[in-house]
């Protein structure tokens, strides 16, 4: 299979019921993407609707030295502004899918059933899907060929409720990221101290909780990839 991994981002750039922006969580982007390339992966950049970007000026805020060199790279940030849509994308090319958040995700990610169609035909191929923090939403509404949901009786991980409350947007949010985990039949965990890094991997469904859990994402992708 090819060394090559399908990073999927929002294209929503503004919370639709507050004025506020939102958009990619550049740093889970940029260090999923820094792990996997060192580990002589590739990758391309895909969004429901194609195109442009946006970055949510939040994750600027905290930023480590890391995402300011990205940010700073030209080529990287023209290919944000470029990215495939999903009809683009063909699922033989890629041994892995990886969803990344930031809120934005959770209005175009949950229905996109060109997404969907991608993760499921990667994931049986064998490859790996993946996703971090708010990124997971995208998981929710995936089935498979035999009908049945892929986060039906699988451990799952993901921005938890109390994190939510912590930012502060639990109102704001159509849904919350962890119940709709669980009502889909994924099997929920989270670890015990809110923002911690906590990732699960089940098989070839591999998730991490929040945004400091990216890297290891990363890691466990490579892994599975590697031990296949």
């Amino acid at each position: 299979m090819n060394k090559k991994i399908l990073v999927v981002l929002t294209n929503t750039a503004k919370y639709p019921d507050l004025k506020r922006a939102t958009g990619l969580w550049l740093g889970e982007a940029v260090h999923f993407v820094d792990k996997v390339q060192q580990a002589g992966y590739s990758v391309d950049y895909v969004s429901p609707a194609g195109g442009y970007v946006p970055i949510d000026p939040h994750s600027l805020q905290m930023a480590p030295e890391l995402d300011w060199q990205w940010y700073n790279d030209r080529a990287f940030m023209n290919r944000l502004g470029t990215t495939l849509s999903p009809g683009q994308a063909k699922a033989e090319h890629y041994s892995a899918i990886y969803y990344t958040g930031g809120h934005g995700v959770m209005w175009d990610f949950p229905d996109n059933q060109p997404l969907q169609e991608l993760a499921r035909r990667i994931h049986e191929r064998g490859g790996a899907v993946a996703a971090v923090c708010h990124g997971v939403v995208g998981l929710l509404n995936i089935k498979l060929s035999d009908n049945s949901l892929l986060l039906k009786g699988r451990k799952v991980t993901g921005f938890s409720n109390t994190e939510e409350k912590l930012a502060e947007l639990d109102k704001v949010v159509p849904f919350l990221t962890e119940n709709e985990l669980i009502a889909r039949g994924g099997e929920y965990h989270q670890a015990d101290d809110p923002w911690a890094a906590f990732v699960v991997e089940d098989g070839s469904l591999i998730t991490g909780q929040n945004p400091a859990s990216t890297r290891q994402v990363g890691e466990a992708v490579i892994r599975f990839l590697d031990n296949r």
